[in-house]
């Protein structure tokens, strides 16, 4: 039996974000929002997702803050 599956972090660009100041480079940007899930896939086609998480990432430094 042959069996293609996999597991993996993924994650998804949703668009802008709000303006805000980063905690890390205190410069005032917009963010921009991503979603971020692990999944089990089986033959390439997703059966799980977990550990669901949104959160928005300084356009500057890249440090993430969750929403």
């Amino acid at each position: 039996m042959f069996f293609v599956f996999g597991l993996g972090t993924k994650q998804q660009h949703l668009g802008p974000g709000e303006t805000r100041t980063c905690p890390r480079c205190h410069n005032t940007t917009q963010q921009t929002r991503m979603r971020e899930f692990r999944q089990f896939t089986v033959f390439f086609v997703p059966v799980l997702r977990w550990k669901r998480r949104l959160f928005e990432v300084c356009s500057v430094c890249g440090t993430a803050v969750e929403v």
